[in-house]
């Protein structure tokens, strides 16, 4: 069985020697690093399932290192931070991050948290592999490439409409609740913005439903939120039929 691996950026050594060992306890592999130049070189190099990094580090903050991963990398992003307000938390969220746990934490919850990403990083691999490839429907959708198909035909969605995808099908056919919704989609976690999730939704349907009025996939359940139904695993993406 091949084990996860996991990249902890944290300048405190007990901290990172801590986390690193219950990790290992947990059949996963680890790395480590001090500095923002060492997690740069320790991405890139080992491509990592998982990144789990503090704020506070001693060459550069922890979330410029997150917007410069997201610039080439959609590996999950936990933040293990002593900063506890709520602006620290949005801020990161914004940049990037999928999760944020403050210190000090208990490792049973840090390890779920990490089981929880990694879970939802298998339809979203990096590298294209047939786990990333799902369909609903006529619809297939390549996550790793961001690239989707309906009926042989290719689609062209929006960024926040390719992620609002995204997340419902990591929801596998759960029900998401539209604050989650637009937590992991837009970052914020301001209940008065659920109108961006209605719209959004709105414009998937107009894209992907064979009848948007009636959907049969892209569902909205009243008074607890969206689910995508329908959702099985295939082996590769149909190529777009081309006119003679």
């Amino acid at each position: 069985m091949i084990k996860s691996r996991v990249l902890i950026v944290e300048d405190e050594a007990d901290i990172r020697r801590f986390v690193r060992m219950a990790l290992e306890q947990e059949g996963m592999d680890a790395c480590e690093a001090s500095t923002v130049r060492e997690a740069r070189m320790y991405a890139a190099s080992s491509k990592p399932d998982l990144v789990i990094v503090d704020l506070g580090l001693p060459d550069d903050d922890g979330k410029a290192f997150i917007r410069e991963l997201r610039g080439w990398s959609t590996v999950p992003v936990i933040v293990l931070s002593a900063r506890q307000q709520e602006v620290e938390k949005v801020a990161a969220l914004d940049a990037g991050a999928d999760d944020y746990l403050a210190k000090p934490f208990g490792v049973p919850e840090l390890l779920a948290r990490a089981r929880a990403q990694l879970r939802r990083a298998a339809f979203v691999s990096t590298d294209g592999q047939s786990s990333s490839i799902v369909r609903f429907g006529g619809v297939v959708v390549d996550l790793g490439k961001h690239e989707v198909v309906r009926d042989g035909e290719p689609v062209h969605l929006t960024r926040l409409e390719f992620r609002l995808l995204a997340a419902l099908i990591r929801g596998r056919g759960g029900v998401i609740a539209a604050r989650q919704l637009l937590a992991e989609v837009w970052g914020v976690h301001d209940a008065d913005r659920a109108h961006y999730v209605r719209v959004y939704m709105t414009n998937l349907r107009q894209k992907l439903e064979a009848t948007p009025a009636t959907p049969r996939y892209l569902l909205t359940e009243l008074q607890f939120g969206y689910r995508l139904v329908g959702l099985e695993a295939v082996g590769a993406v149909p190529q777009a039929e081309t006119g003679a």
